[in-house]
């Protein structure tokens, strides 16, 4: 079997979007869904530059719409399972049928407006640490009052707080730990930063019905498989305040016996993640169309 898993927050690049609009009937879809939301998604994902597509409101309707995108130019598949990082669980929900690509959209909107609403609060961020044991690295953080806000697994650990708190990681790093890179993000997301954005997204999910996942949907909150649409959608809100634990859900992939884990655009970070944490595993990330091909090869392998 392969899992479909969609990436989060930070993989956006700028002009990302502008091969995809090549493809027949893509242009439209984005269009349709940019009237819905209220935001240009095509002129974000060709034309805008880094800083713009680095806010929070713009970047994770962004991410979903790309995912979506390139997930319908592989054509009808059916993956074993299926996961997202982040606001990518948002997408990973559309892939399971958990909710409509319309209704997947209108909700990330309104989380990324709500998020980046919290984020204006204090001045905060995230920095990926590479390296170290993740229990040193854990303590470390909690003793500068940072939050492991991602635990991702393949040796990397997310902190995130306020800049002040980032600044004094980067002065003094835990024991083992090779680099600390500032990411692209302009919040310290899934911690306590981001309380505030809980309780409008729980009034934004009441809006919505949700279906049962059709195929297997892991969750980041614990790597546990979730088997209705109302419990997904309850993670969704809950899991903005709350750390992602990818280790936990490749832990998860290894346990369904997965051979192959396709990334959607724009991939690269979580096969990247699953070629040092899951060996034996095929991987291929969605860069460009120039992918699609490869990418159908490996599913027609691992069907």
């Amino acid at each position: 079997m392969f899992v479909l898993v969609a990436p989060g927050q930070g993989a956006q690049t700028p002009g990302f979007l502008t091969p995809w609009l090549e493809l027949p009937g893509a242009a439209d879809r984005l269009a349709g869904w940019s009237d819905a939301i209220g935001l240009d998604l095509a002129h974000y994902g060709t034309k805008a530059d880094a800083d713009e597509i680095r806010d929070t409101a713009v970047a994770q309707p962004l991410l979903v719409a790309a995912g979506l995108l390139s997930a319908a130019a592989l054509g009808d598949i059916t993956p074993g399972a299926v996961a997202g990082h982040s606001v990518g669980e948002i997408t990973a929900a559309a892939f399971a049928g958990v909710l409509d690509d319309t209704a997947a959209l209108t909700l990330v909107r309104k989380r990324g407006l709500a998020m980046a609403e919290a984020a204006a609060v204090t001045e905060t961020g995230m920095s990926a640490l590479l390296g170290g044991d993740p229990e040193v690295s854990v303590a470390h953080l909690e003793k500068l009052g940072l939050t492991p806000a991602n635990v991702n697994g393949a040796g990397q650990i997310v902190a995130a707080g306020t800049l002040e708190q980032l600044a004094a990681l980067a002065e003094d790093k835990p024991e083992g730990v090779r680099k600390i890179v500032p990411l692209k993000v302009a919040g310290a997301f899934h911690t306590h930063h981001m309380a505030p954005a809980v309780d409008t997204l729980a009034k934004a999910a009441e809006e919505l019905t949700p279906a049962d996942p059709k195929v297997t949907y892991v969750s980041n909150k614990d790597g546990r498989t979730v088997a209705t649409g109302t419990e997904v959608l309850d993670r969704l809100v809950g899991q903005v305040a709350n750390p992602v634990r990818w280790d936990l859900c490749m832990e998860t992939f290894k346990e369904l016996g997965i051979g192959a884990l396709i990334e959607v655009c724009p991939g690269g970070t979580l096969t990247g993640l699953a070629k040092r944490a899951l060996p034996g595993v095929q991987t291929l990330a969605l860069k460009t169309p120039d992918d699609l091909d490869a990418a159908r090869e490996l599913i027609a392998q691992h069907a």
